[in-house]
């Protein structure tokens, strides 16, 4: 099913974190005794399938026993979880405990809840969130709530803080010579009644039905589960006894998920009628944690809801947590609701201040890589812990900036931290990872009968704009906007570079965003404008995202003739040159992007100004190599292709190389467009720091182009070369740090003032992609970046332009 959020679509995933991950660790030897057997407090039950396909009960547990004669004390202790195969960046997973076991009885440590199953568990003595595997995991019984660090047997055995240790299915981290087997969607792993411990989980737990008992004996039916949420006697105009704060508690996932609560008041603070429909209420009687959010989300699914902002409802519902994307972070909701409205025209609770004060520095806690959800909120020392324990409720910004251009989906980004990194022009720049700007907040409106503002980068939201947060997979923590600022027009306009001087030689790089020959000649026109006019007609252009003739329409064509015909004539019609172009058509379906489309780098030249050197030989799958000779390097093929069968270059584009000629000498012209980020995790999703996996191809690309860069200079280290285009990489990036290992390129952009390195705007930061790099020999330039797109809300492409203008006379071979 897909749940729309506005315009967007949102994915329903209601389900559980996966946690199978492969192993990096081998065992080579296990202790024959984990460590002494327990005789009092032991791990006597573990089932992770509660919720899963097949199962009865709607959320997995750790059922702890006594074997002892006397109450076991469990303040300060904790139970944790690793997966059955560690990774590396694996953590131990904490949820801690309070109270005691009674001599021969049984405790309850519930963990998180599945989709499915229909019995709710015993009222459980502790409440974790740890979405355990079915199938394969470790569970540690601990003397203390500081998670453990060891990933093997024999590392576990020798740390004295776990009391008692259980493998299941094919963990590597278990006690004897094997895990307890058995375990599935519909069967826990248990000991006999005895609760008898000889450290050795295969002879000491097997497979049995999930049968949880709590402190009190309870078992499934018998008690009330925490399943009604507390029903407050049953009167249908009396709240019940779980609150707002209840339902949200003091992690990201809410400790009630997978319950049925009943009658949870609160005061309707903003209701969406279109895409995921629902309301969001507020209990106005906030308790004293600072972590608990008093706001929530009532999902109605296709049903509009009946209720208005100011009613006093009482909303049964089943707790829910709603993850937009598989790495995102979720938002606790109430699903399948039924309301009860109180009351009319009630006054809504006072607004979070969402400001340069209220709104930390430091951005989200690490967990080496794994989820943070289970982690307590720290709203006082982390932006996004601030924003999520403030999740559902109202808040409120004054006078805030605009820091990315509203777009088709009715959405802009502001800033509420003024001074936070701004850009020369209005944005907040993103200038390294360890920094992220805390102060971005994404803005959409409630109001359906109000157009959307129509905001650039600088622009303003004067005076108050309130509504409850959300968060979604499309940019994290949102304002729904019940009230939105009046927007005040800062006047942001697009820069126009100089014209190159007689003797310089200007190189530029424009993305122009897929084009191709089916385009609307609007499209086309604003890109020859931004050639023509705003560029001020450099002599080379290398472009990316140049599609074949018949743009996404997959038959097999891959030449791009009539696109190129079509953009040079309107570059023409602007007042720019004659251009002519050189390319390598990519074998169909080989250089990634849109489907069909077979995107490939271009090169267009004002041949009154400068000569390409044509020597035939290259095409999609022939390399270009150097050659030395007297005169210095030349290419075995111009155009041609870097290494193009290396893997490097699977399912992305081949890097286009060229030599040119002006006032006699030669310049060499490499014009890139690296894989994109796509698969990377997002800055604002659970698990921190996120992955960026994409990174990993870049690299190999960036090592590529640096290596063939190096054939030149080894060939003549005189040689004048540009490398430039869409890296789809930040400049503090290793795939920068990769392109220019040996000094043998400089980034241009590091030349800039810092409040100036920006080419691209996304979801509020303005940030660098695209990229100009030049060789040791280009001693005289003058570098532009020339924000023409980027920054407004009418873009011809989503990139800017840059260009550098080098002094070929003054950069003589010496």
């Amino acid at each position: 099913m897909s749940r729309p959020v506005g315009n967007r679509p949102r994915r329903a995933a209601y389900a559980l974190i996966s946690v199978g991950v492969a192993s990096a660790f081998a065992i080579t030897s296990l202790p024959a005794a984990y460590a002494t057997p327990s005789v009092t407090a032991v791990i006597s039950e573990v089932y992770g399938g509660g919720g899963n396909s097949g199962a009865t009960l709607t959320r997995d547990f750790v059922e702890l026993g006594n074997a002892g004669s006397a109450a076991y004390d469990l303040a300060g202790y904790s139970v944790q979880y690793l997966p059955g195969a560690p990774s590396a960046s694996s953590l131990w997973q904490v949820t801690a405990l309070n109270g005691s076991v009674a001599p021969g009885g049984r405790f309850l440590v519930a963990e998180a809840a599945g989709t499915g199953g229909s019995t709710a568990l015993p009222t459980a003595d502790a409440t974790g969130s740890v979405a355990m595997s079915a199938t394969s995991g470790t569970i540690a019984l601990v003397s203390g709530t500081t998670a453990l660090t060891c990933k093997t047997a024999a590392d576990c055995a020798a740390d004295g803080r776990i009391v008692d240790l259980v493998g299941y299915g094919s963990a590597l981290v278990r006690e004897g010579s094997g895990p307890a087997t058995g375990a599935s969607n519909t069967a826990a792993v248990a000991r006999s009644a005895a609760l008898g411990d000889t450290d050795d989980n295969a002879a000491d737990l097997s497979a049995a039905t999930p049968s949880p008992v709590n402190s009190a004996g309870q078992t499934p039916g018998s008690g009330d589960g925490g399943g009604d949420g507390g029903d407050g006697g049953g009167d249908p105009t009396t709240p019940g006894t779980v609150r707002v704060h209840d339902v949200q508690g003091t992690t990201r996932l809410s400790p009630l998920a997978g319950q049925t609560v009943t009658r949870v008041p609160g005061i309707v603070t903003g209701v969406r009628t279109t895409g995921s429909k629902g309301y969001w209420i507020q209990d106005p009687a906030a308790d004293a944690d600072s972590r608990t959010s008093e706001g929530v989300f009532v999902y109605t699914g296709s049903a509009t809801p009946t209720v208005g902002v100011g009613d006093s409802v009482l909303v049964s519902g089943k707790v829910s947590e709603y993850y937009p994307s598989s790495t995102s972070q979720s938002v606790t909701e109430l699903t399948a609701p039924t309301a009860t409205v109180l009351s009319s025209g009630n006054a809504l609770p006072t607004a979070v201040t969402v400001d340069a004060t209220s709104v930390p520095a430091a951005y989200l806690p690490t967990a080496g890589g794994g989820s943070i959800e289970a982690a307590a909120l720290e709203p006082a020392v982390y932006a996004q812990d601030f924003y999520e324990s403030t999740e559902g409720m109202r808040v409120a910004f004054s006078d805030a900036r605009v820091v990315g251009a509203s777009d088709a989906y009715g959405e802009l980004w502001v800033t509420v931290k003024p001074d936070e990194n701004a850009t020369a022009r209005g944005g907040t720049l993103y200038s390294s990872y360890d920094q992220p700007n805390t102060g971005r907040l994404e803005v959409m409106s409630l109001d359906t009968t109000t157009s959307f503002p129509t905001a650039d980068v600088g622009d303003q939201l004067s005076g108050t704009t309130t509504g409850p947060l959300d968060y979604s997979t499309y940019g994290g923590y949102n304002v729904q906007a019940t009230q939105l600022g009046t927007l005040v027009d800062n006047g942001l306009k697009p820069e126009v570079t100089r014209r190159q001087k007689g003797d310089e030689l200007a190189v530029a790089t424009y993305n122009v965003e897929n084009l191709d020959a089916l385009d609307a000649q609007e499209k086309i026109d604003r890109l020859a404008h931004g050639v023509a006019v705003n560029l001020n007609s450099p002599d080379v252009v290398a472009l990316e995202e140049i599609q074949d003739d018949n743009g996404a329409t997959n038959d097999g064509t891959v030449t791009s003739e009539a696109t190129l015909k079509r953009f040079t004539d309107a570059i023409r019609a602007a007042g720019g040159p004659r251009y002519q172009w050189r390319y390598i058509a990519p074998t169909d379906n080989q250089d990634g992007g849109e489907p069909g489309g077979n995107i490939r780098q271009v090169f267009l030249f004002n041949p009154k100004r400068v000569s390409f050197t044509d020597r035939a030989g290259g095409d999609a799958v022939t390399a270009t190599s150097v050659v030395k000779t007297r005169k210095g390097a030349k290419l075995t093929a111009s155009p041609g292709r870097i290494d193009p069968a290396s893997d490097a270059w699977d399912n992305s584009r081949k890097p286009l190389v060229g030599e040119f000629v002006f006032h006699g000498e030669t310049v060499f012209v490499i014009a890139n467009h690296f894989t994109s980020k796509g698969g990377d995790q997002p800055l604002h999703g659970r698990y921190q720091p996120p992955s960026r996996s994409s990174e990993t191809q870049r690299q190999a690309q960036a090592a590529e182009v640096n290596t063939f860069v190096k054939s030149l200079l080894a060939a003549d280290r005189n040689a004048k070369t540009v490398v430039l285009g869409d890296l789809n990489d930040y400049e503090f990036s290793r795939t920068v740090t990769t392109l220019t290992d040996g000094k043998v390129l400089k980034p241009l952009i590091t030349t800039l003032p810092a409040a100036e390195r920006y080419t691209y705007v996304y979801d509020g930061n303005s940030q660098t992609l695209d990229h100009i790099l030049t060789s040791p020999a280009v001693t005289h330039y003058d570098y532009d970046v020339v924000h023409i797109n980027a920054e407004f809300s009418d873009q011809a492409s989503d990139h800017d332009p840059q260009v550098v203008r080098i002094d070929v006379g003054r950069c003589r071979r010496g």
